[in-house]
């Protein structure tokens, strides 16, 4: 993604003479780039055999955290830290406020859409629909491609581009009125929208975090204060680990837990978890690139460690809550904010200030070309599927075997996003 969600971040300064400049900022898009690789690393991996706890996601009875619980939030802060060039650069262009929420909406429920047609895929009865359930997917995820593929040129869209946006709307509006499904009562149902997968959370995240962030955005502290907000929402409607491993001390607990009764449009922060996390991602860009008054790498690096100290700090603070990927706990947020930080400021040092980037080639054009390299594994799963290719699936699952056909897998995604990168094929929101 170019600007939010999945886009290229850009860092957007003037220039004596008052012309506007551009100067690419490389940490991010390798960042975002190795997250994507150990995603579909980690995604591959799942199911293995005879590997070690630490490797798959910890389940929420659990009181601890892996490295594969750090991906999806570490993405989320990486959502933040494009946003407020995203934001700039938008209103630079036009400064259409109209135009910008506009943006805002379209680009979250783009999100949604694509997420629930992976969300539904499983459940789709092809018994009540016109085409099998792996075709229903392919059709649905090869329509919004079309619909938010980058196509090549400058100046207005050729015909051609937008009558293959028009095509893949229309696919992606097809599929979703044939879609069926059977309910556990029995009956026929349509499309469930209760989990929208990580595409969809990241559009309702996303979209939570702007009616926060764009209102406040000139304020240089209001990222942080709102920062704050949000973990502590967080901390007080978490109930504490105590009550999933003994419910009736429950009653012990000293935290406050609110039960609002309120639906998603109501109340579209959530728990606080997701949205503080993007949150985070936004102040670590303020730091960077916001503050005029931290001009050298030096001045940036005292209050970014700061920051991370002050995650780890308080995450360690609120450990009774416990820690848990599955319950959205604060400790599980801040220990990642807390890594992300730290990452994104080694990764800022190398790339940005020493101009190191050749040892990250295999991991920029994931990381500039995120939704494209994102789907690569669906696409490679619905058409293996399609055509009854299961020997992926029936061997290398493992111990080392497993790792290894997951990592070469991962090498083969990344260098298919590479070739389309080349090739100017992106898709963007």
């Amino acid at each position: 993604m170019s600007t939010t969600t999945f886009t290229n971040p850009e860092h957007v300064s003037v220039d004596g003479a008052g012309e506007s400049t551009v100067t690419r900022i490389q940490s991010i898009d390798i960042f975002r780039g190795i997250t994507l690789a150990v995603m579909i690393f980690v995604n591959d991996l799942d199911g293995t055999k005879g590997l070690p706890w630490w490797t798959f996601h910890a389940q929420a009875s659990w009181n601890v955290m892996t490295y594969v619980d750090m991906v999806f939030p570490v993405f989320l802060f990486l959502v933040g830290m494009s946003l407020p060039i995203a934001v700039k650069a938008r209103l630079r262009k036009n400064p259409s406020q109209w135009a910008l929420w506009t943006h805002v909406f379209m680009r979250s429920a783009s999100l949604v859409i694509l997420g629930l047609i992976f969300a539904n895929g499983g459940s789709a009865d092809p018994r009540h629909m016109i085409i099998a359930r792996q075709l229903w997917v392919l059709i649905g995820v090869l329509g919004a491609s079309l619909f938010l593929s980058v196509y090549p040129g400058k100046g207005d869209s050729h015909w051609w581009h937008k009558a293959l946006r028009m095509l893949g709307a229309i696919m992606v509006i097809a599929m979703y009125c044939i879609f069926r499904r059977t309910g556990h009562d029995g009956q026929i149902h349509w499309i469930d929208g209760s989990y929208p997968e990580i595409l969809g959370l990241i559009g309702y995240a996303y979209f939570a975090v702007c009616l926060l962030y764009i209102p406040f955005r000139r304020w240089l502290l209001a990222p942080f204060l709102l920062f704050v907000a949000l973990v502590t929402f967080n901390a007080v409607t978490t109930a504490p680990f105590i009550a999933m491993v003994a419910p009736h001390s429950a009653a012990a607990a000293y935290w406050l837990r609110f039960q609002f009764g309120l639906r998603g449009y109501q109340w579209p922060w959530g728990n606080g978890s997701s949205a503080s996390l993007i949150m985070a991602g936004i102040v670590t860009t303020v730091i960077f690139l916001e503050v005029r008054r931290f001009r050298t790498f030096r001045e940036k690096l005292v209050p970014a460690m700061a920051f991370a100290l002050s995650a780890l700090a308080t995450g360690y603070l609120l450990k009774p809550l416990g820690i848990s990927k599955i319950r959205a706990t604060p400790t599980w947020c801040l220990y990642t904010i807390a890594f992300a930080v730290a990452a994104f400021t080694l990764l800022y040092w190398v790339c940005d200030i020493k101009k190191k980037t050749g040892w990250a080639f295999a991991f920029r054009p994931a990381g500039s070309n995120t939704l494209t390299t994102y789907l690569l594994p669906d696409y490679w799963d619905i058409i293996l599927s399609l055509l009854g290719i299961t020997f992926f699936g029936e061997h290398f699952g493992y111990g080392w075997h497993g790792v290894a056909k997951s990592l070469v897998f991962t090498c083969l995604m990344l260098a298919i996003a590479a070739l389309l990168t080349r090739m100017k094929i992106r898709l963007a929101l």
